[in-house]
């Protein structure tokens, strides 16, 4: 997964930029719900060029594996803090955070790294705020996907997708803040 995002970094906001264009209504709907959290020192975890980071009320720290998508995010979100790690084990103190959020991270995780996922971030904040695409009847099942880059690469990524009913119970109960047509959004 690592070098499929170190690869696909410069055209990474392609696909959030197509999200802007062809379905604005519910790309506005989601804007305007990460923007109502309450400000808050969150770490956006597995942060990716900052498309949302930028998005999050306070204090925001973004952490993702990439160098490449972390120089675009620093050019984003340029009032944010990023550091280069792991978004599984989280390099933060007990409690370094009072908000942990995370934009199509958690669907890539294939057990036992969800588990592990969720134990850190419920060490590093106690609340947690996880974005990711929406089941529908068109979408592929949750599985190995091939991808293919404009560069022509061709990769296999483990996707899942979500009701925001399921996302709540999985992150052990929680509201769901947006369920819509490509996105759902859950804090716990």
């Amino acid at each position: 997964m690592k070098a499929y995002y170190e690869a696909r970094a410069r055209e990474y906001d392609d696909w959030w930029n197509w999200h802007v264009d062809e379905h604005a209504a519910e790309y506005g709907a989601l804007i305007a719900t990460i923007e109502s959290l309450q400000p808050a020192k969150t770490l956006d975890v597995a942060c990716g060029t900052g498309f949302l980071t930028r998005r999050l009320p306070g204090e925001v720290t973004g952490i993702d594996q990439s160098a490449t998508v972390l120089e675009i995010a620093a050019e984003q979100a340029p009032g944010a803090t990023f550091v280069q790690g792991e978004g599984i084990e989280l390099p933060f103190e007990d409690r370094a955070f009072d908000r942990v959020f995370t934009s199509h991270f958690y669907g890539h995780l294939e057990e036992p790294d969800r588990e592990l996922f969720l134990d850190e971030a419920r060490r590093v904040a106690p609340e947690l705020v996880v974005v990711d695409s929406t089941r529908r009847t068109d979408s592929h099942p949750d599985g190995m996907q091939p991808r293919v880059l404009k560069d022509g690469s061709e990769w296999e990524v483990y996707k899942r997708y979500f009701t925001g009913a399921g996302l709540a119970e999985e992150l052990g109960g929680g509201e769901i803040l947006h369920e819509g047509t490509y996105f759902v959004a859950v804090r716990a």
